[in-house]
């Protein structure tokens, strides 16, 4: 059997992510303490038939156990089946306004309160976090695209092979916590300021073609494909199995986007597995669309 256990901070979507892994088949079991992970694992290959894949959550409630960190991870270590950790993250200001929507107690806060207990969950947690083979930023994730985000992190777990993970982003809304690096696509001419090509993204040819056209753009993305090449033998080295490159730029829909879609070909040309999303290229277009319909009342 295969074991995902979860991770996390609170208000980062522990629950969503477990309830998607429930719909994808695993067998779930929420909040499980640490030291009877053993015997649940023994469990499930005991069951009849078969338990395949199992997904726990074990995060910074261990704590009102009274173990510490490394405790733990000395019960994971212990374990004497294939396991990964995902661990899922989001930025402080996102957790605490969740927290602060739904009037939740945080569980390490003083008095239940969001700001200290975000604070002293990370500290608990980073442990945790540097162990993770697989890691998900939240922070701008709808809660009716969350199951197509773990979709897209699951099935690495059976692959041998490093996996890329490119994708897009806007400045303006926060860089992405989960990258392992960060491409800064702002130093490009922006396509946002010809009329022509506002309403169009990085996904359109006349957007592509001016992108890639401007000085050094060619250059840097030369230089960038050959130190990604050069890095994949090291995370291998360090049983990592996805490197994470993002690509920042405004907004996050026309220079980004472009950069990111040519940089998936070329990795693709040279034999690698590939995958991309854009964060943020429908929010951008449904900005861009309201910036002007106000102009023009």
């Amino acid at each position: 059997m295969d074991l995902l256990i979860v991770s996390g901070m609170s208000g980062a979507g522990k629950s969503l992510a477990l309830k998607s892994l429930e719909d994808m088949g695993f067998f779930c079991v929420d909040n499980l303490p640490s030291p009877m992970l053993k015997q649940f694992s023994e469990m499930c290959k005991n069951a009849v038939p078969p338990i395949q894949h199992a997904a726990v959550t074990i995060d910074s409630r261990e704590s009102l156990l009274s173990r510490s960190p490394e405790m733990v991870l000395s019960e994971i270590r212990k374990l004497d089946v294939p396991y990964s950790i995902l661990f899922l993250d989001a930025r402080d200001d996102v957790l605490r306004r969740r927290y602060n929507e739904t009037r939740k107690r945080h569980p390490l806060g003083q008095a239940g309160e969001a700001e200290s207990g975000v604070r002293t969950e990370r500290g608990y947690l980073n442990a945790m976090r540097e162990a993770a083979e697989f890691f998900l930023d939240t922070s701008d994730i709808a809660s009716r695209d969350f199951a197509s985000c773990i979709e897209k992190i699951i099935p690495e777990m059976d692959r041998e092979q490093m996996s890329l993970i490119l994708s897009s982003f806007g400045y303006k809304r926060g860089v992405p916590v989960d990258a392992d690096m960060v491409v800064d696509m702002r130093f490009v001419e922006n396509p946002y300021y010809y009329e022509e090509m506002r309403h169009l993204s990085g996904l359109d040819r006349k957007v592509r073609d001016f992108v890639l056209s401007q000085p050094y753009v060619q250059e840097y993305l030369d230089s960038l494909q050959e130190s990604i090449l050069d890095m994949i033998p090291l995370f291998e080295k360090q049983d990592k199995h996805i490197l994470r490159v993002c690509f920042g730029c405004t907004g996050g829909r026309h220079r980004s986007v472009a950069a990111a879609e040519e940089m998936a070909r070329r990795l693709r040309d040279s034999g690698q597995s590939v995958r991309i999303y854009h964060r943020d290229i429908s929010r951008e277009a449904h900005e861009i669309e309201e910036r002007f319909e106000k102009r023009d009342q």
